[in-house]
């Protein structure tokens, strides 16, 4: 609906006002009928206070009754108290005094009938009206309600012709900017055709050139063009379609999955239709059966050799079927075997088909076998033979279809599309058989069961059939759809040739065309080379905002790099340096150890004299030299401070002083390097995150820029918005006052008419009066 007023917004204009003069007529009803009810009530109004006004003057009048009543009664007893004082006086008076009490009991009995009446036309008028005040309540609550519901329904209405007006509004606004657009279009179409037609036409002229060109080259050059001749263009390589041998593949694989389910559904069938056999209508097990019955199980028994060769060979053709093979009926060679196949099952169903029709009749002429499970065998007696009648029809078609790859001229090129449509039409035949067969035999199994005879052996025996046979009218429906569905593709692809030939391909030429594929492969798989390792395109879009804004640009590692040179060669000249000062170091190690042993030598020379002259020097300084080595010589430098002990007893080792230096200045340099890259490093981590830090920012900065931008595209259009909201609001309720007045107009308008209506009904009501009358 919301499409149709898309495209017809006039239509929509012209429903919408009838059903709004519509619903205008309907209102205008409903006020006229709420105004009559008005003057009802008010009628009923008035009739109710006159009814309760003669109530009142009746009360008033009851009472005034019984006043007098009461009054007369009191006459009455002063009367009757006189007359026992004075009734020889009122002898005289007592006929006036009767006359006068009749008079009065008969007028006290009127009053009393009169007050009667009264009061039984009071409370049938109070009842009548209570009645008629409920009457007109509950009536009037039901109009109050319809009212409601009725404007309800015009509220409603109202908002729902409101927003179609505003949604038709927004489609003609719509479909203006949709019309505008498709002018603009049609007009850049124009230019585009034109300057298409402009090339189409230096394309026709080059081409013509080209072609003129390229034929006076073909006549002068080309003595002799094979592919006009179908004869010899059926000698050229066909082309290998890889495509057309992968859906060759997938239909047999589909045709094989079939043909074991209708193997398996054959085997079951025959099997329990041996089982059968031995149990109905005389069980081997109690009695012997019939010789007919013992060869038919004997048959049955042999239905394995020659149901299982169909699965083989269609595994066979299956597997035949290849990527790296060319399939046509000219090479596929394994049909044949298939066909053969069929053709020794088809042997078997007609070997097996007179005993299995005798066995029926035998089954007829038993004294079990009622009328309806007679008919019911002469229906499955029919159905066998048109069952085998339908195998043989599929024997004959795909023979014919294995033909080509024997006898390529035994079948015609123009033939296959009718093989292939009578092998469909054979299926579906073959389909409608085998369903004709699972229902008949499913009521000779039903008719079976009520026999008196029946055993648990038979019912189980019988659903196993019912069974089979169902799966194998299952299988077999699948098969006619399956074969129904790909029946264009059989008739067009099942045999190819070279490019512009009509012939057959021959075996040959689809050697050589397999000859020629391997090569093709075996090149583009030379030209292969493996691509190198590459980041997937996935990482790299999550990892591209982290690259905007790491230190891994190329300017950072341009930096980087052009620091580390520089902090290389100026380690470089540090090693340098440090390696003399190291072979300085050494110089002076050697000189300083060559004073050291002289002085040594020279002092022990001394000692050797000097113990001679004097012992007691001699244990002194040997008493010195002994406390001495266990005072601590200390050596300090700006690197660190060593500790030397000297022992005059034993000779000092100059190589391991010389190792314990090295090791220690060797450890300080090490240490002290590692301060300084670690050092390096953090400076050089400080460093790639202001320069991360300072990209973030400025990518910050763009983002806010952007931001503040799109905020302001957005209140402007918040504000625009809003003016369109205004003024189409404005727009609305001009429109509601308009249709309001104009309501209001068509109400008196109406009113007025019914008055005129009203006042010529009695005119006509009076004249007809009048005619009567006279």
């Amino acid at each position: 609906m919301g499409r149709w007023n898309c495209r017809y917004p006039h239509c929509c204009r012209v429903e919408l006002r009838a059903q709004n003069q519509v619903l205008k007529k309907g209102v205008v009803d409903e006020q006229a009928n709420s105004a009559s009810l008005k003057e009802q009530l008010k009628m009923k109004d008035q009739s109710l206070r006159k009814l309760q006004q003669e109530m009142d003057s009746l009360t008033f009048r009851n009472q005034q009754l019984a006043k007098r009543v009461e009054l007369l009664q009191d006459e009455l007893a002063l009367s009757e108290a006189r007359g026992k004082k004075n009734k020889k006086s009122a002898e005289s008076s007592s006929q006036l005094s009767q006359e006068q009490k009749s008079v009065f009991n008969e007028d006290l009995q009127k009053k009393i009938e009169e007050n009667e009446r009264l009061h039984i036309l009071f409370f049938e008028a109070d009842e009548q009206h209570k009645r008629l005040e409920a009457e007109l309540r509950t009536r009037l609550e039901v109009l109050e309600t319809d009212a409601a519901q009725h404007q309800a329904v015009v509220d409603s209405l109202t908002r729902k012709y409101t927003d179609t007006i505003e949604k038709l509004q927004n489609d003609k606004a719509k479909l203006e900017i949709k019309s505008q657009t498709l002018e603009r279009e049609a007009k850049d179409c124009r230019l585009r055709t034109e300057e298409c037609q402009q090339q189409l036409k230096n394309l026709q002229a080059a081409l013509g050139t080209r072609l003129e060109e390229s034929l006076c080259i073909i006549n002068e050059k080309v003595p002799f063009n094979d592919t006009r001749s179908n004869r010899y263009n059926a000698l050229n390589v066909p082309i290998h379609n890889r495509r057309h041998q992968l859906k060759l593949r997938d239909l047999a694989g589909q045709a094989l999955a079939f043909v074991q389910e209708l193997v398996t559904a054959l085997l079951n069938f025959h099997t329990y239709t041996e089982q059968k056999v031995q149990i109905f209508p005389i069980d081997s097990a109690t009695d012997t059966i019939s010789p007919l019955n013992q060869k038919f199980s004997q048959y049955l028994h042999e239905n394995a050799s020659y149901v299982r060769p169909l699965e083989e060979g269609m595994l066979h053709l299956f597997e035949s079927i290849t990527e790296d093979t060319v399939t046509v009926l000219e090479t596929a060679v394994k049909l044949k075997v298939f066909s053969e196949h069929l053709a020794s099952y088809l042997s078997f169903l007609r070997k097996i088909l007179p005993y299995q029709l005798k066995s029926l009749e035998e089954e007829c002429e038993s004294s079990l076998c009622t009328a309806a499970l007679r008919a019911r065998n002469m229906e499955l007696h029919r159905d066998m033979k048109r069952l085998t009648a339908v195998f043989e029809k599929l024997h004959t078609y795909i023979s014919l279809l294995a033909l080509p790859s024997i006898k390529p001229e035994g079948l015609l090129r123009t033939n296959y599309n009718l093989v292939f449509t009578n092998i469909a039409t054979s299926l579906h035949g073959f389909h409608d058989i085998l369903k004709d067969i699972s229902k008949h035999y499913s009521q000779k199994a039903t008719l079976e069961q009520d026999v008196p005879t029946a055993t648990q052996k038979l019912i189980t025996t019988n659903d196993c059939i019912l069974s089979s046979v169902v799966a194998l009218t299952n299988g077999v429906g699948k098969i006619a759809s399956f074969f129904s569905n790909n029946l264009d593709h059989f008739t067009t692809s099942l045999s190819y040739g070279p490019k512009g030939g009509t012939e057959f391909i021959s075996p040959l030429s689809a050697e050589c065309m397999l000859q020629y594929k391997k090569k093709a492969v075996a090149y583009m798989k030379s030209l292969k080379k493996p691509c190198a390792d590459s980041v997937p395109y996935e990482e790299a879009l999550a990892n591209r905002r982290v690259l905007l804004s790491s230190t891994e640009s190329r300017e950072g590692l341009a930096q980087q790099v052009q620091q580390s040179l520089e902090k290389i060669a100026k380690l470089e000249q540090e090693k340098e340096h440090w390696m003399l000062e190291a072979q300085l170091a050494k110089i002076k190690l050697e000189k300083e150890n060559q004073k050291l042993k002289n002085s040594l030598s020279g002092h022990l020379t001394e000692t050797i004299q000097e113990r001679s002259v004097l012992p007691n020097v001699a244990e002194q300084k040997k008493e010195t030299t002994e406390k001495s080595p266990r005072e601590p010589i200390k050596s300090t430098s700006l690197i660190g401070m060593l500790t030397i002990t000297t022992d005059n007893e034993k000779a000092p080792d100059v190589e391991s002083r010389e190792d314990l230096i090295k090791n220690h200045y060797m450890a300080r340099i090490a240490e002290l390097t590692s301060h300084l890259q670690l050092a390096d490093s953090k400076s050089v981590h400080f460093h790639a995150e202001c320069r991360a830090l300072a990209k973030r920012l400025s990518l910050a900065e763009k983002s806010k820029e952007s931001l503040t931008e799109e905020l302001k595209l957005a209140s402007q259009n918040i504000s625009r918005l809003q003016d369109e909201l205004m003024t189409t609001k404005r727009s609305y309720e001009d429109q509601l006052s308009m249709m309001s007045d104009h309501l209001c107009s068509m109400n008196e308008t109406l009113t007025k008419q019914r008055e005129e209506i009203d006042t010529l009904k009695m005119t006509s009501k009076g004249n007809s009066k009048k005619n009567k009358n006279r």
